[in-house]
């Protein structure tokens, strides 16, 4: 409620006041007189002595009464009977006079009233005090309250006999109303400052008075009060903070500081608080200053909340300014290329600048900065927005000239679009680590170096002093020579423990050369005696190094033993040889060379054995496998020719696919050997390799057999790769082949695709050249493979399989492959959780070539008249074959058995329209040098080359002018009809 419209209902209660009091006062001089009751009243009116109406007429009374509506007048016998009414009770009491009558009052009160007799207690009151005065709810006719404030007043006679009561009643609902409003706003007001911890106060002008709420006074430690002097609270003030306060001056002036915070000093508890207080100066309708009002609020914890996060930030940006570590925070943004298609750098520190060396980074964008390298970065920190994973990765960037080594994680929530990065420049690391790794190259080297040396017995054993500790450890090799404990030779030993065995003559020399060692440092060399196992003393050499500290302490002193006895003897030898040689120099020239003939005898024997050896265990294998499948050719070709004698033509067809099978595992095991090898002839086509896979599925689930699911996985927008697909498609089959031996139970086979982008680090790791490849990765759930096993599963003959039942070359084919085609294969397994093998292949900038189809041969194109072909092989049977199939065709066949032959038919004037050779002729002139010759002459001529051993020197390493193909023996004779057509009719 409003001021305004509680100051209304003020003055209309003290008008109410004012006429209630008239009224009262009219009552009681009513009371006074003759009385107003119906009983007292004689017949017709007269009063009981009998007088006239004149002398107290009713209708005056009732007047009197009816002379306000404002108020409810009411008379009641001695028993609470009403018995007058006037209008005013019947507005408000809402009772008509002639219906109320005879009721008695209870009936005007509440029921919670009438249970503790309140209208009784009232008429008692009246009787003994002179009157009654309440304020209380009452009833209405129709069940209704309202507040009413009523005054009972004992009515008598001219006696001054008790003849009943006069109550009179005026409604103060609206008022009481306003009143518990009020009360209840201002209660309201009190909570909430206490709740909120607000003071509300108020300054008089002139006097300088405040008048401050009891929140107010708690907030400056004072005693609750309802005025203070203004000045008791400036003096609380800090007096740094004086010049934030009001003052009688500033008030007067209508200028005080309105929105302030200033410091106090509590008087109660002597601490500093913060308060923080605002104001405003209330004027007159003149403009004149009345008062100054404001709340006031205790801000310490605050603004000790706000002073510490200052100070956090400034710390924050100390820090983010002192890390030696490059940090920025990039946000992606849409841009011309689509969505998050670029980032801008929204913050970066000073180290940014000194590792990456790019100034003011802040604002610019990527595809401003580096637009060559953008796909890259996003992708990158890209994922990390999408997923959420930090990733951690080291790059070159050519930008600045650097190496890097990058962390980066997204900035929460997702929503910011934000991914903090921190840059560290890694260049001197890499270097170090790059001479490190040439250092340890040059190690392995050098290990190897001795490993051999061990393995030929010059070396026999090696040691390492730590100087500091006089632990000397040494190796097996080392302890068995000299009959020493080898565990505890590892743990180490003392040098007095070593040189026991030391012969005593040599002792001395010995100590003399290591203190020298230890003094100056660098290389050390000393030969003498030692006793070994079985006793006797035998000459080495210790050869070693003192490495030293930086402040030149000796530190480390490693050292290898090399046995020098037969040198020894060897050099005792000599001088007794050159004492003799001055007499028998002739004899002793020639016995030199006979022992030196012996052991160049000796050694080309050693040679040739480790020749054979190697030989055997490859023909050993090549053998079992040859003989199995020559086995299943000569018994077939057997068995069709007794069955042709016999007239049994039935069964022809079974021998002659079992022939062709076993003639096409022998072709694949040749290809396997050379694959292994790399000199397979490669015939590379853009290929797409999911749609290769798609191809091989169903034959591949044949192959497995129903135990083992296979799923295949594509990726999407998978690059082309230039391969052979007929090599990929063997290499394929293969791995699912060794996945399913895997899996004895059956299991899982995944055949999974996807380009991968390798940078520096992931192609060293792969063996590989930075770039883009594209992966085809097959993995099972199987068994897998320990780590040696791993190690040695791209050996040549190398197979866990039981005997017979495999060649131990599917994965040295495939590695072979893979390397011959510019790629490389990997093998990621763990023993009981599955293998996965991984075959990289460099990605193909073009466009894949599509599905080449081979007719049968009876659809195969027929020849044009004329048109004859020139077939140029040693091999009787393949010019044979190849004669029949041009015959067959209707092709003219000319056949040439070596080079030279071949040349004398080119170089003459007979049709030729292809020429079909091998590579490799006999008589000193190959396949390519006879076509070279032959293009002399005839410029156009198509040239065909078959072979099953292509050198890439003869082909000139795979780079074939137009018109030349080559077909790899053994071939389809559907596809070497369908190659010589597409040649003689120009097809690419």
């Amino acid at each position: 409620m409003s001021q305004p419209e509680t100051d209304a209902r003020l003055r209309r209660a003290a008008e109410l006041e004012r006429e209630a009091a008239r009224l009262r006062a009219e009552a009681r001089r009513s009371a006074e007189g003759p009385g107003i009751g119906p009983d007292e009243a004689g017949p017709d009116g007269a009063g009981p002595d009998g007088a006239g109406p004149e002398a107290d007429p009713i209708p005056h009374r009732q007047a009197i009464l009816d002379s306000t509506t404002r108020f409810a007048i009411l008379g009641t016998d001695r028993d609470g009977v009403v018995t007058d009414w006037n209008a005013g009770a019947a507005r408000l009491f809402g009772w008509p006079a002639a219906a109320i009558r005879g009721r008695g009052i209870a009936c005007l009160f509440t029921p919670e009233d009438r249970a503790i007799d309140r209208p009784g207690i009232e008429m008692r009151l009246a009787l003994e005090q002179g009157r009654a005065e309440d304020e209380r709810w009452h009833l209405r006719a129709d069940g209704t309250r309202f507040w009413a404030s009523g005054e009972m007043m004992p009515l008598r006679d001219g006696d001054g006999r008790h003849i009943g009561y006069v109550k009179v009643v005026s409604d103060r609902t609206a008022e009481h109303r306003a009143g518990d409003a009020l009360q209840n706003a201002e209660m309201r007001l009190r909570r909430a400052q206490e709740a909120g911890g607000i003071g509300v106060f108020s300054v008089g002008i002139d006097d300088g008075i405040l008048h401050p709420t009891p929140e107010f006074c708690r907030l400056y430690g004072l005693p609750v009060a309802a005025t203070y002097p203004a000045s008791v609270f400036e003096r609380l003030v800090i007096p740094d903070d004086s010049h934030l306060v009001s003052t009688a001056e500033s008030r007067r002036r209508g200028e005080p500081p309105r929105d302030v915070e200033y410091r106090i000093r509590r008087p109660d508890t002597g601490e500093r608080r913060w308060i923080a207080r605002r104001g405003e100066i209330e004027r007159d309708a003149a403009g004149r200053p009345l008062r100054f009002s404001g709340v006031a609020r205790d801000v310490t914890e605050a603004r000790s909340a706000r002073d510490a996060l200052a100070t956090s930030e400034a710390r924050y940006r100390a820090l983010f300014e002192a890390v030696d570590d490059g940090f920025c925070i990039i946000e992606f943004f849409d841009g011309p290329h689509g969505p998050l298609s670029d980032y801008v750098h929204v913050e970066a520190n000073a180290g940014y600048e000194r590792h990456t060396g790019i100034p003011d980074i802040v604002g610019r964008t990527l595809r401003d900065l580096a637009p060559a390298e953008a796909e890259g970065w996003l992708e990158l920190y890209g994922g990390v927005l999408r997923t959420g994973t930090a990733i951690r990765f080291e790059r070159a960037f050519p930008l600045a000239g650097r190496h890097i080594e990058v962390s980066a994680a997204r900035i929460e929530p997702a929503s910011r679009r934000q991914v903090s990065v921190l840059f560290r420049d890694i260049s001197a690391r890499r270097r170090a680590e790059d001479a490190l790794r040439a250092s340890e190259a040059l190690a392995r080297e050098n290990i190897e170096r001795v490993q051999l040396a061990l393995a030929a017995g010059a070396i026999i054993g090696t040691w390492l002093w730590d100087l500091p500790t006089d632990r000397f450890s040494v190796d097996e090799a080392f302890a068995r020579s000299f009959g020493l404990d080898p565990a505890a030779g590892r743990e180490g030993l003392s040098l007095a423990q070593v040189v026991e065995t030391v012969h005593p003559d040599d002792r001395a020399g010995l100590a003399e050369a290591i203190e020298a060692a230890i003094a100056r440092g660098g290389a050390y060399a000393h030969q003498y005696r030692t006793r070994r196992v079985d006793g006797r003393y035998y000459w080495l050499e210790a050869n070693g190094r003192v490495d030293h500290g930086p402040d030149g302490t000796p530190l480390r002193f490693p050292g290898v033993l090399i046995d020098v006895e037969e040198r020894r003897a060897g050099e005792a030898e000599r001088a007794r040889v050159t004492e003799q040689l001055r007499s028998l120099n002739e004899t002793l020239e020639q016995r030199v060379a006979e022992r030196t003939a012996k052991l160049m005898r000796a050694e080309e024997a050693l040679r040739q054995s480790q020749k054979m050896e190697a030989v055997g265990q490859l023909t050993g294998g090549l053998a079992h496998d040859f003989n199995n499948m020559l086995a299943g050719i000569v018994g077939s070709l057997e068995l069709m020719q007794t069955r042709m004698l016999q007239g049994r033509v039935g069964d022809l067809e079974r021998y002659i696919g079992a022939a062709q099978g076993a003639a096409r595992r022998a072709a694949a095991l040749t290809h396997r050997l050379l694959a292994f090898s790399r000199r397979q002839t490669l015939a590379p086509k853009p290929t797409d390799v999911n749609r290769l896979v798609e191809g091989m599925a169903e034959l591949v689930r044949r192959t497995v057999g129903p135990a083992v699911s296979v799923e295949v996985v594509g990726a999407a927008g998978l690059w082309p790769t230039l391969v052979d697909p007929s090599q990929l498609e063997n290499a394929l089959l293969n791995l699912c082949i060794n996945a399913r031996d895997a899996m004895p139970d059956g299991g899982r086979i995944v055949v999974e695709t996807g380009n991968r982008w390798l940078d520096a680090r992931a192609a060293r790791e792969r063996d590989l050249e930075p770039g883009q490849y594209v992966a085809l990765c097959v993995s099972d759930n199987g068994t897998g493979m320990t780590p040696d096993v791993a190690a040695k599963a791209f050996d040549p003959f190398f197979t866990t399989k039981p005997l017979g039942e495999g060649t131990g070359l599917g994965l040295s084919m495939i590695y072979g492959f893979a390397k011959q085609s510019g790629g490389q294969v990997r093998i990621y397994s763990e023993p009981g959780a599955g293998t996965m093998v991984c075959i990289y292949l460099p990605r193909h900038l073009g466009a894949a070539e599509g599905v080449e189809t081979v007719p049968d041969l009876s659809e195969a194109a027929r020849a044009k008249v004329g048109e004859t072909v020139l077939v140029v092989d040693d091999e009787p049977t393949v010019r044979m074959l190849v004669t029949e199939v041009l015959e067959d065709l209707g092709y003219a066949a000319i056949e040439a058995a070596d080079g030279a032959s071949g040349l004398k038919v080119l170089q003459s004037d007979v049709r030729i329209d292809l020429l079909v050779t091998d590579v490799g002729l006999p008589g000193g002139m190959n396949g390519r040098q006879m076509a070279e010759a032959a293009l002399v002459s005839r410029p156009g001529l198509k040239v065909l080359f078959i072979t099953g051993y292509a050198e890439n020197a003869a082909l000139n390493h795979g780079h074939l002018a137009p018109g030349m193909q080559v077909l790899v023996k053994p071939f389809a004779l559907e596809a070497l009809a369908t190659r010589i057509r597409g040649l003689i009719e120009g097809a690419a």
